[in-house]
């Protein structure tokens, strides 16, 4: 599929640290930000989860709950987790299939068997609201998914 505004997203069910397992279709009337980064325990990938944490609650008034994703398993998610003090953010497992869910969104890099960085609002239909992929050194600015969420 190419990731584009208004793309109703195909439903997805992922393990995440909590030991659970989180399905998009479920949060249908709340929005969702899928935050992606290339790999657990580096240093970008380990501020962009924080941030999320951090602003967990801001999201929550803004109706929007924020993930974070990648192709680490579950078990790397949930000690990762413990490690940064993340408590209320999910940290989804893009594990098996191997990036699967990140393949199907055009964001999958062959070459670092990891996806890009990005960031992917999703509504509460469960299309694509708006979306940026980012270098892979570079921290996503959170002001920017919070300027799309006050429109």
């Amino acid at each position: 599929m190419e990731l584009k505004k208004g793309v109703v997203l195909k439903d997805f069910t992922l393990a995440d640290n909590q030991d659970g397992r989180f399905k998009l279709s479920d949060f249908r009337g709340k929005k969702v930000l899928l935050s992606w980064h290339p790999l657990a325990w580096t240093s970008v990938c380990t501020d962009q989860m924080r941030a999320l944490e951090v602003n967990y609650d801001k999201f929550a008034a803004l109706n929007t709950v924020p993930v974070g994703l990648s192709v680490d398993a579950a078990p790397s998610k949930k000690v990762w987790a413990q490690v940064l003090s993340i408590q209320k953010t999910r940290l989804l497992a893009d594990f098996y299939p191997h990036g699967g869910l990140a393949k199907e969104l055009g964001i999958f890099l062959e070459e670092l068997g990891a996806s890009k960085r990005a960031n992917i609002l999703v509504d509460e239909e469960g299309k694509v609201q708006w979306f940026k992929v980012y270098e892979l050194g570079q921290l996503p600015d959170l002001n920017e998914v919070f300027e799309e969420l006050k429109k």
